[in-house]
């Protein structure tokens, strides 16, 4: 779905772009998005495969742009360091970045050990606000940029058996409100999607019974796609979101 602004170039038309999570999911429909779109990728995955290096050659080959695949752990804070220099090193403009990566957990408050708490944080807030850090200031310097973060409804509404993944996407929320309260004067908008019940492989941690309890508790009775996500993501990467920034936008058919 390539969609062009009104003088007719594609939305992200030569925008410089860094994904993570993109080998599965919402990241990988974002990555197919964003290079239809037009952009220039830095595809953030955690393990290197063939699958994912053939996937980012054919987008490449496909809409003519270029995806850059980059590996690394959001559980080593050395890892994040370096990928972030990484991408900055090389001294091209970094016009968005999308902190998609992330981890699910469900026990209850009682079960959850802080082992589990620890991890969950890490990964879901940690890594991508000392990611951010970096990126941001590359993008403050060119006085423009877009940084959006994949938060979930969970960090909104506190499901019951949700405590510890709620409340890593609660603190994922409030970071992007202050970060976009700091860094608004600089050019660099900061916003959040808030996806409900949505078909990825972070479903296998829940059960039949509570799938279908919640996709009931949906307007629109159904579960969202990955390409549902990714459509929003693409709206606030682009220049058509320009005076948006600060916002937490739920993607959850009506929860």
């Amino acid at each position: 779905m390539a969609v062009s602004d009104n003088g007719g170039k594609m939305l992200l038309h030569k925008k410089n772009a860094v994904i993570t999570g993109c080998a599965h999911g919402i990241g990988k429909a974002i990555l197919e998005l964003f290079a239809e779109n037009g952009a220039n990728v830095w595809a953030c995955a955690h393990t290197k495969t063939d699958e994912f290096e053939a996937m980012t050659r054919s987008l490449s080959e496909q809409y003519h742009v270029e995806i850059r695949p980059l590996y690394f752990d959001l559980h080593d804070q050395e890892q994040v360091k370096s990928a972030a220099k990484s991408i900055t090193s090389q001294k091209l403009q970094v016009d968005i970045l999308v902190n998609n990566a992330g981890i699910t957990y469900n026990a209850l408050f009682l079960m959850s050990s802080m082992e589990k708490m620890r991890e969950v944080f890490e990964i879901n807030f940690f890594a991508p606000f000392l990611f951010s850090q970096y990126i941001a200031k590359a993008m403050m310097k060119q006085r423009k940029g877009s940084i959006i973060h994949i938060s979930s409804s969970a960090g909104i509404d506190g499901n019951a058996g949700r405590s510890v993944y709620g409340a890593s996407k609660a603190a994922v929320i409030c970071a992007t409100k202050a970060m976009a309260a700091e860094l608004g004067e600089s050019g660099v908008r900061v916003n959040s999607i808030a996806p409900g019940i949505t078909r990825t492989t972070m479903l296998s941690s829940m059960t039949e019974k509570v799938i279908e309890e919640t996709i009931l508790q949906t307007a629109m009775k159904r579960m969202g796609n990955p390409d549902d996500i990714a459509k929003a993501v693409l709206f606030l990467a682009s220049d058509m979101s320009s005076y948006v920034t600060g916002q937490v936008i739920r993607v959850d058919g009506g929860m």
